[in-house]
């Protein structure tokens, strides 16, 4: 059996080569710009790393920490990204991974929204690039009422497809900060707020809103991943609420799903028949 030392020193290796690879992705996207006179009238010059790439490996080079997700579940994301990046990405909850995720969407715009203000503070310090832009959400679910919330979720007004903020479902998150709402999310990560016990608030909100506001957007697609799908919350709402139609991978404890807008026909069935 590997030792935890060791288990840290593979996934911090793999963690580096993903960044190695999309150093040469973004590089070879950035040289494919130049135009056939510039590359003969151009002296050879060398390109620089952004900023956002070159602290992310210098940060997990040195990082003891085991990352929260493991390298296979990270590479499911990562693909989307490097997809879909420069995005507009949203992640609930604030970690050791946020500067990798801010890094995989350079040039893009990444919100992390995180339960714990004094977290908030202590990654601030410790990585003031990785919480640019987080913000502090508060929870008025408990994992004790998922069932009663699962039910609820099945029923008019949760069924109906409007504007979160008009909605009057439990599980729509109402007061969340105003970016959210102005911002058409490319991506959504649903790491966050914690579930561990019956008193914590759960996931089961940020599910639901997560697939209803990408089902609202005015056209396109949004790419769901919801974390810890292991746990019966997780797993039952994700199921519930982001469609196992919508589903496109799951490795590990990652689940992915791809959400089309339901702009043109509100009144179309939540998921796939």
């Amino acid at each position: 059996m590997k030792s935890k030392t060791q288990k840290t020193f593979n996934l911090k290796f793999l963690l580096l080569l993903i960044f190695l690879i999309f150093l040469f992705c973004f590089l070879s996207k950035s040289s494919s710009f130049s135009s056939p006179s510039e590359d003969i009238n151009s002296s050879p010059s060398c390109t620089k790393i952004p900023p956002s790439l070159e602290n992310a490996v210098i940060y997990y080079a040195t990082l003891n920490t085991t990352p929260q997700q493991t390298i296979g579940e990270i590479s499911i994301a990562s693909q989307v990204l490097q997809r879909k990046s420069p995005c507009n990405f949203l992640v609930f909850g604030l970690g050791y991974d946020s500067l990798m995720w801010s890094a995989l969407n350079h040039g893009g715009r990444t919100v992390f929204l995180e339960e714990d203000e004094k977290w908030i503070e202590t990654v601030r310090q410790r990585l003031p690039a990785a919480a640019a832009e987080t913000y502090h959400v508060k929870y008025d679910t408990r994992v004790s009422e998922a069932e009663q919330l699962l039910e609820l979720g099945r029923r008019p007004p949760c069924t109906a497809l409007v504007d979160v903020r008009d909605s009057e479902c439990r599980l729509a998150l109402r007061e969340l900060p105003r970016v959210f709402y102005e911002v058409e999310w490319d991506v959504i990560m649903v790491d966050a707020p914690t579930g561990f016990n019956g008193a914590a608030p759960g996931r089961m909100a940020a599910i639901y809103t997560a697939g209803m506001v990408a089902r609202w957007r005015k056209e396109g697609e949004t790419d769901v991943f919801v974390h810890d799908v292991d746990r019966i919350v997780e797993d039952r709402f994700s199921r519930e609420f982001l469609c196992e139609g919508y589903k496109k991978h799951e490795e590990g404890r990652l689940r992915h799903f791809t959400i089309p807008s339901h702009r043109a026909n509100v009144d179309a069935p939540i998921c796939p028949s």
